[in-house]
């Protein structure tokens, strides 16, 4: 079992929880399977199918409890809502700053505007 095994929905610890995970395992917390694609560590939402497993068979739902024979727990699966704001922010840095997706719907207009010369009201 890897060191630290946290449920990758809410993240509270599975160390209590008899390994290997059986396919109707549970997080006591939460009450989300476990034995999902999510947890797995040949999981990369980058790879095709989303696996990294090349003879694994595809799983549609990501989420949900599945028979996959490479199925292999990883640390670290929760995604918290402090890695995804620092990868946001290494966005900003990198684009310079916020892009202006969350803009007024006046704003956008006059930035069209501006863009293509006039105001075709």
């Amino acid at each position: 079992m890897p060191e630290g095994l946290v449920c990758w929905k809410c993240g509270a610890a599975l160390d209590a929880l008899p390994q290997p995970l059986s396919r109707r395992a549970e997080c006591p917390s939460c009450r989300a399977e476990l034995h999902v694609c999510r947890l797995c560590r040949h999981y990369d939402p980058a790879k095709a199918k989303q696996c990294r497993e090349p003879v694994a068979e595809d799983v549609k739902d990501k989420t949900r409890a599945n028979f996959c024979d490479w199925f292999q727990p990883k640390a670290g699966a929760y995604a918290t809502p402090a890695k995804t704001t620092g990868a946001r922010a290494e966005l900003d840095a990198l684009f310079g700053g916020d892009t202006g997706h969350a803009a007024e719907p006046d704003s956008a207009r006059r930035a069209l505007d501006d863009l293509f010369g006039g105001n075709n009201d």
